[in-house]
């Protein structure tokens, strides 16, 4: 498929979404009423799709056009019997693709100018790219190098996955160049009072503000390859590599936003954070009944101290599971799915995904991350529930980058493959954004 193919095929899936669209407004129209809570958010769902196919077909679009300006400037200038046409992305998946990590053993370790080149045409392409986030160090020597587009796309589409909570926060470029971050906030706020008679003075209190402070942490990884199959084998090494260290990556990253101990260079979590709303569930028999009122007061928790609702529920997949066995004294099931229209329900079930969002509860969207921990109480074995505004929380992350190394290895002929990021992660801001509930009520479930 050529680019114009390409933008072809995302026209017709936009006006497929935009057809879905207008017949949920044309339902609405037609029963004179507005979007129920599941049709707007399928309508906002749809119309970020529809926003996305735009970007992208404009994106081609431009591309389009540079090249047939550059084939149009080259049929003047170009010497006779020389065609220049666009040239491809440099590197691309699958069988018969030109592979990333060849070029930088390449690069790095035999001075191979070609490699360099490649390498080097692929940063300056990706520093070209409006969705580039970060600022990649590049030596001229094959050593330290942004992966191409399409690694970078796959990384994130494979680590989704594992960081299910890291991708409920709020995100940020990580600043080039800095060991910390720091954010500013009101320590104490001013104050206002009666004024006792006219032409008296009135209340002045000075606001304070202090600073939330946030190391850099990075994470890292690598994999022993042998030059064997870097050089010689037709599979591509760059989907077998980056997509394990992108899974390896996507659980370290989500488990020190839950769980970082706030030091040895980790950030502090939301589960170790100090000053959070923490609810316990105590019941030697729980159900789902019981825990629905601690659920509410974990809400409530955040709207009397932080003055504004909470936005997510976060709970283990097996969790989920447990609240959709649950059953009323008829036995019929507690949490039912959306299709069904349900009435009365305690909560609302959004398909059987395994991570991510699965359904409603309290009119709270709620979300299984299987990294939630599974091992506390005395007996270890008990789960938490996260309750929280997600949208006080902030988190930083750079560009991954990727290095090959072949010295250590010579007597094995094998390469060390490393990618490595930095992020920072914030969740001491709003301590009481979040509620956490924990207790025997929370114990492995049996089915």
């Amino acid at each position: 498929m050529d680019k114009r193919e390409a933008v072809a095929d995302i026209l017709a899936k936009r006006s497929a979404k935009n057809e879905e669209l207008t017949k949920l407004l044309d339902t609405a129209k037609t029963e004179s009423r507005g979007l129920t809570e599941d049709e707007s958010g399928r309508f906002d769902a749809l119309e970020a799709e529809v926003r996305a196919f735009d970007e992208r077909a404009k994106e081609l679009d431009a591309q389009i056009r540079a090249d047939d300006a550059a084939a149009e400037m080259a049929k003047r200038y170009a010497p006779s019997g020389i065609k220049v046409t666009s040239e491809p992305e440099i590197y691309r998946s699958g069988l018969g693709g030109r592979s990333y990590f060849r070029d930088l053993h390449l690069a790095r370790n035999k001075g191979d100018h070609a490699a360099i080149d490649r390498l080097a045409r692929n940063d300056r392409g990706r520093a070209a790219d409006p969705e580039f986030r970060a600022i990649s160090t590049t030596n001229g020597a094959g050593g330290e190098f942004v992966p191409p587009r399409w690694l970078e796309d796959q990384f994130v589409r494979l680590a989704r996955p594992g960081r299910i909570t890291a991708n409920l926060t709020p995100s940020f470029p990580l600043p080039p160049g800095t060991d910390s971050i720091n954010v500013p906030k009101i320590n104490t706020g001013t104050a206002t009072a009666v004024q006792t008679t006219q032409n008296s003075a009135v209340q002045q209190t000075d606001l304070t503000t202090t600073s939330i402070s946030s190391g850099i942490t990075t994470i890292a990884g690598g994999q022993t390859v042998s030059l064997q199959l870097i050089e010689q084998s037709p599979l591509n090494v760059d989907d077998v590599v980056l997509a394990d260290l992108a899974a390896a990556y996507a659980v370290s990253l989500n488990t020190l936003v839950l769980s970082g101990t706030g030091s040895n260079s980790q950030p502090t979590g939301i589960l170790t954070l100090s000053g959070t709303n923490g609810v316990t569930f105590t019941s030697a028999s729980p159900t789902l009944g019981l825990l629905y009122s601690k659920l509410a007061g974990a809400i409530q928790q955040v709207h009397t101290k932080r003055y504004l609702p909470p936005d997510t529920i976060i709970m283990h997949p097996s969790r989920w599971a447990w609240c959709l066995a649950s059953l009323d004294s008829q036995s019929r099931p507690l949490v039912v799915p959306d299709t069904a229209s349900p009435f009365n329900a305690m909560g609302n079930q959004s398909g059987v995904p395994s991570q991510g969002y699965v359904g409603h509860i309290m009119g709270l969207p709620v979300y299984v991350d299987a990294t939630i921990p599974t091992n506390g109480g005395a007996g270890t074995n008990q789960d938490v529930i996260i309750v929280a505004r997600m949208a006080d929380l902030m988190l930083w992350e750079g560009n991954v980058k990727a290095e090959a190394f072949a010295q250590t290895y010579a007597n094995q002929m094998s390469v060390f493959i490393r990618l490595y990021n930095y992020m920072s992660f914030q969740a001491a801001r709003y301590p009481a954004s979040i509620s956490v509930i924990s207790g025997t009520g929370l114990v492995a479930p049996t089915f």
